[in-house]
């Protein structure tokens, strides 16, 4: 039920053209009331329009004579207009007007505001033709795949070859009038539009499931039928420049695409499994890297110790975590700091994720021969100050990569290991020498990456004295202890109680006594106690200081962090 503001009420009362009773008697139907009295014929619309335009300052506008902005519809989320009876219909710049049913609704202009990044500019239409006009535009990439759908039935869907992606517009182009081209661009749309990081296409029994990873999380975008599978994956694999002749074995492509005026790079990845071969497009968007280290979210300690390994005139600096943690976005930020006219700043990357203007980037090719090992002897032969190792796979690499950082270099990499005192060790394994490993080693950065609670719909909770103490709260902080979590149904602003991600890093420096350590050999127990001795704070103390701030919920600390 749409709801309305009391003012539109009082107007249409005292204007005489509704009484309290109808008003009242309207108001029982369940239905929203403004509709039911037009339905009625208490309301006219002509005379509605006047009144609210009037009232409000704002222009009336008829929504049956008027065609929707495409590029207005994807300032708004179907859901927000559903809800709220609103629909975007033009956009010029950062200016959005919108179609309003309840022009006095300021909080919700407010709303508007935030969720579209735009100057809204309400205009007033009338809720029913508000509601008609979001089934035809919202719906509209819905009845597409629909009657692609329809055309295609069981029968399987050849797709030509066409390399020509340089300049691939996803709106819809006329050349693309193959149904399998259509639902690709129509799924690629989807995304972008939802902020989605990855697209996951999956062989189920009887159907294809396509899932979108957004903060961190997959949810399912749409469920076309399997007999789409080999078309769908021929397409993509089209674009990324692979054999479409290969099922059976994995392959790695990439392609780029024009979005709103930005080039936007996708990376592909198949992979063959039982029911067929499964893909997952990896989105890099360069306008989503973080401009500083500073808008990481990093703990006052732990952005000092980052920072100033990271201004080193030489020595190496490491980044640990999963694949997906935001690594690489760390090291291109730190990159953006240290970055001037007056070094050279190299990089080698498996495969270049975002382009940085003013730094050398190398990309890996294996298959030409270009591992990182000899990309990297290549490197310092190039008299570079900063190198940038995309990950430190192999022995061959480290050992390359920490005698630069004994000979003057700065060197900034990143290494899978579950936290920073493990990559101390890790490089042991790989046959690093202790006495080089705590010679070149500056300070090593572990990183997971948490969903950032809506600030406009978190929820208080209350949780046992004893659970919080169990995972790591002190004593101390339960006084005037707030944890927050998530609102269950979202609010406009978020639609799930989380908006956005930060990072939860630890930072290890390697002060004298823990070079020591290393060079004896002691285990990963005794490094990291001597560590937190010093004043580390470990991923799960980060994760609670950002829980007791209201940023984060506890259960998401819980979710990727590990106790002490």
């Amino acid at each position: 039920m749409v709801k309305v503001s009391g003012k539109i009420r009082r107007l249409l009362i005292d204007a005489g053209l509704v009484t309290q009773e109808e008003w009242a008697d309207a108001r029982q139907t369940g239905q929203p009331v403004v509709e039911v009295l037009l339905e009625r014929g208490i309301l006219f619309e002509d005379r509605l329009f006047e009144i609210l335009g009037r009232a409000s300052g704002m222009p009336p506008v008829d929504l049956t004579r008027f065609r929707a902005d495409p590029q207005a519809l994807e300032a708004l989320p179907q859901e927000i207009c559903q809800e709220h009876c609103v629909l975007p219909i033009a956009r010029n710049g950062e200016n959005l007007t919108v179609a309003v049913s309840d022009p006095f609704d300021v909080l919700l202009l407010d709303d508007l505001n935030i969720l579209s990044s735009c100057r809204v500019r309400p205009v007033v239409a009338l809720p029913g033709a508000i509601r008609q006009s979001i089934v035809t535009v919202y719906e509209r990439d819905k009845r597409e795949v629909e009657e692609l759908l329809d055309g295609v039935g069981d029968t399987d869907l050849t797709v030509s070859e066409d390399r020509e992606t340089d300049d691939l517009s996803i709106a819809g182009e006329d050349r693309d009038d193959v149904p399998a081209v259509k639902l690709v661009n129509l799924m690629i749309l989807r995304a972008l539009r939802e902020k989605a990081s990855d697209i996951h296409i999956e062989p189920m029994d009887k159907s294809l499931r396509i899932r979108h990873r957004i903060d961190g999380r997959l949810i399912e975008a749409m469920t076309p039928p399997k007999s789409l599978l080999g078309a769908v994956i021929s397409r993509l694999k089209i674009l990324a420049n692979l054999d479409i002749s290969v099922h059976f074995e994995p392959q790695d492509g990439k392609f780029q695409i024009k979005y709103e005026g930005r080039r936007i790079d996708f990376r592909l990845s198949t992979l063959p499994v039982v029911g067929g071969e499964k893909a997952v497009l990896r989105i890099l968007d360069g306008s989503n890297v973080s401009p500083s280290l500073e808008g990481l979210g990093f703990e006052p300690r732990c952005l000092g110790d980052f920072a100033g390994a990271a201004s080193a005139a030489y020595g190496m600096v490491l980044v640990t975590g999963p694949t997906g943690s935001g690594k690489s976005t760390t090291l291109y930020a730190a990159v953006k700091e240290i970055d001037s006219s007056e070094i050279n700043v190299v990089t080698v990357e498996d495969p270049v994720e975002y382009r940085m203007n003013g730094i050398n980037q190398v990309p890996v090719n294996p298959k030409r021969g270009l591992t990182f090992a000899g990309a990297l002897r290549s490197i310092l032969r190039q008299d570079p100050d900063v190198v940038l190792i995309g990950e430190i796979r192999d022995r061959e690499t480290a050992e390359i990569a920490i005698k630069a950082a004994l000979t003057g270099h700065l060197v900034l990499s990143t290494l899978h290991t579950n936290d920073a005192v493990q990559a101390l060790t890790r490089l042991m394994d790989m046959g690093i020498d202790p006495f080089l490993v705590s010679s070149s080693l500056l300070c090593v950065a572990a990183q997971r990456l948490v969903r950032k609670l809506c600030s406009h719909c978190r929820e208080s909770i209350e949780l046992p004295k004893k659970e919080l103490l169990s995972v790591g709260f002190i004593e101390t902080e339960l006084d005037d202890l707030q944890l927050y979590g998530p609102h269950k149904r979202g609010c406009p602003r978020c639609m799930s109680g989380y908006r956005g991600r930060l990072a939860v890093v630890e930072t290890l420096s390697l002060s004298e006594a823990l070079k020591r350590m290393i060079v004896e050999g002691r285990s990963v127990q005794d490094l990291k106690k001597q560590a937190i001795k010093e004043g580390m704070l470990t991923l799960r103390r980060v994760g609670l200081l950002n829980a007791m701030r209201g940023k984060t919920s506890l259960e998401e600390v819980l979710r990727v962090t590990l106790a002490d």
